[in-house]
Order: structure tokens, then sequence, then C-alpha cells
């Protein structure tokens, strides 16, 4: 069977390969390789919710969860250089790519880690994220659930989700689960993706 891009260290061979992607209004060339979720090209998912959220936070400390090979790490830290980044997957050659392409592009404020590796005390200002949907519905509710409430009050979360993988269906279990902590709304929907907004309410007390 082959290895899933959500595998800490992926079986398939280690081939590595540059490609030219547009981010953050730039034409990059970017180091990828099998193993990873997209390796060959910016996936539709990722550019629908580059195109779509709105800009990031300048400061604090942005989420980019299943960072993949870092195209949307990358331009969180492109379009605010003087915030944190952190780009967060379990697949270690992912995690490798995201350094190595930081590197490239002169950019130091990335921390590409895996989840246990976020300090408890990070309080998000934003979190971007193409989500994997295929690593089953359990295990994605469970990470959601660990990284939504850490949004600063006010912040937002946006999740890209294929419709016909069931992005009407979260939507509707991230409103119940999230309940008054958090307002859920559908920010965008474009080639057959939806964009999931989450806003962090007060927090009681």
């Amino acid at each position: 069977m082959d290895d899933h891009y959500f595998t800490a260290r992926p079986a398939s061979a280690d081939e590595r390969r540059t490609i030219t992607v547009r981010l953050a209004g730039r034409d990059l060339e970017l180091e990828t390789a099998g193993g990873v979720f997209s390796p060959a090209r910016l996936d539709l998912g990722t550019e629908v919710l580059l195109r779509s959220a709105p800009a990031p936070p300048q400061e604090g400390d942005l989420l980019d969860l299943g960072c993949g090979w870092g195209p949307v790490a990358l331009t969180l830290a492109l379009e605010s250089p003087r915030a944190r980044v952190w780009a967060v997957d379990v697949n270690e050659r992912a995690l490798d790519l995201v350094r190595r392409n930081a590197a490239r592009l002169g950019i130091d404020t990335v921390r590409a880690v895996t989840p246990d590796e976020v300090p408890d005390d990070v309080a998000l200002a934003a979190l971007w994220s193409n989500p994997p949907i295929r690593v089953g519905k359990a295990a994605l509710h469970g990470m959601l659930v660990h990284w939504l409430p850490r949004l600063a009050p006010g912040a937002e979360a946006h999740l890209v989700v294929q419709r016909n993988l069931g992005a009407d269906s979260l939507h509707r279990w991230l409103a119940e689960r999230l309940g008054p902590a958090a307002t859920v709304t559908r920010s965008a929907s474009a080639k057959g993706f939806r964009v999931l907004r989450v806003t962090a309410g007060a927090r009681p007390g």
C-alpha cells in the first residue's frame, strides 16, 4: 500500500524537484518531493484559499495546519513579515521542504514543526488550512478541536474543503461543536471548494 501525505516518514523515494509557483504576487522556484501533498503543483484547493482569505494579521502567531511543502505558510510569511508563522505537519519530509523553501526565500520567521512542538501558550492570531480530509473524519475532527480553540479572541481561521468531500457537513459539525465559542460561516465558494471562516468569540470569564 502506498504511503499517504499524512504519513510521518514516507516510504516513497525522496526525489527532490523544483517547481515554479505564484505566491503573494511573486513567481517563485520552490522545492517539492514525492510523499507530500500535491508535489507537482499548487493544488486547486490551496489556490482557492489563498485567493479568498483576507490579508493575514501583520503580527502575532499565524498557523498553517497541514503545511505540506509550504505554500500557505510561505504566503503568510511573505505577506506578514513581522509575524511568526507555524508550519505544522506530521510528515517529516514536508517539514524539511518547508524549512528549505523558507531558506531559499530568505525567510527566517517560519517554524516548521510537528503538532507537539508548538508551545502550549501560543495564542493564534490566524489559522489557515487546507486540512487533510482523507485522514478520516475522526482524526480530522480531533485536529480541528485541538487547534481552533487556540485562536485568540476575534481571530479567524480559514479552512478550504472540497464540496463533494463533506464541506457542508463539516460546516454544520463545526458550528455545533464550537457552539457559542466561535462563529462559523462560509466565506467563499469556487471551483467545487468551500472556504469556511471560524471567528473566535470572547473567552469566558
